[in-house]
């Protein structure tokens, strides 16, 4: 564990996080990429992330109807790699916490859908989520899987029986968050925002956390690097999410995930 603000020790991390989950009366979780690293998902602007790899332009709404066929092959390939990947102990702590009435959701910036295999019943995915697909113009669903297999097998880009163009159940750039408003209202709520895998720097999801503080909650950061937030967090933690979660399940006397 690199660096702590509140603590001395990793030990000292785990038990300052169980003690102020459990003691507060309505808990919210917000993930980001890093929570779903050790499911093998890289994340975005890390050392290693996605789009030290790939233009973030692929990502954006304009770039979807520009190029339709590029845009459908970064996809299919974000797709694939996230299609097989599994929930970490990191998703099933946050799980177990969630049903031993500790945490009331998990708000999440990602699109993996790990946090509802994982058995967290209360998630909002302010992103969306790339296992479906939709029509961009009557809204029509399908499996993204079947997408996918057009484009690899075929080089096709999948349309809808009525002409539209078929794009991932996911927010793009440039796109609204649809979720937000609902994020906003359980965040308003809490008196607990446990900020575990973002970056924090993007907007309008990472007004989340700013919000519990806002209302007078407290806000603890687990990540491996330094947010913006940092500073107005009760307690930070740079280390990844596993680890930490993983052990505040067993500083609470819940077993092993």
């Amino acid at each position: 564990m690199a660096d702590r603000i509140g603590c001395s020790s990793s030990t000292e991390c785990v038990e300052r996080i169980a003690s102020i989950l459990g003691s507060s009366r309505d808990a919210v979780a917000f993930t980001g990429a890093g929570i779903s690293t050790d499911s093998g998902i890289p994340d975005f602007r890390g050392r290693q992330g996605l789009w030290k790899r790939f233009d973030p332009r692929m990502a954006t709404r304009s770039f979807m109807l520009e190029d339709p066929r590029a845009f459908w092959e970064f996809y299919a390939m974000r797709f694939e790699a996230l299609a097989g990947a599994e929930p970490n102990p990191g998703h099933r702590a946050l799980a177990r916490l969630e049903g031993e009435g500790l945490l009331a959701a998990v708000i999440t910036q990602n699109i993996d859908g790990l946090h509802a295999k994982a058995g967290s019943r209360r998630v909002i995915e302010l992103h969306g989520n790339i296992m479906t697909s939709r029509c961009d113009d009557c809204g029509s669903v399908r499996p993204t899987e079947e997408c996918a297999r057009l484009v690899r097998e075929r080089g096709e880009v999948p349309r809808c029986v009525c002409g539209g163009l078929i794009r991932p159940s996911v927010v793009l750039f440039e796109e609204p968050v649809g979720m937000f408003e609902a994020a906003l209202r359980i965040a308003q709520e809490s008196d607990l925002c446990l900020a575990v895998g973002s970056s924090l720097t993007v907007y309008p999801a990472a007004a989340i956390p700013e919000a519990v503080k806002a209302a007078g909650g407290k806000l603890i950061i687990v990540n491996a690097d330094p947010t913006p937030l940092d500073q107005r967090a009760d307690l930070v933690v740079r280390d990844g999410a596993s680890p930490v979660l993983a052990g505040v399940v067993r500083a609470l006397g819940l077993g092993e995930v």
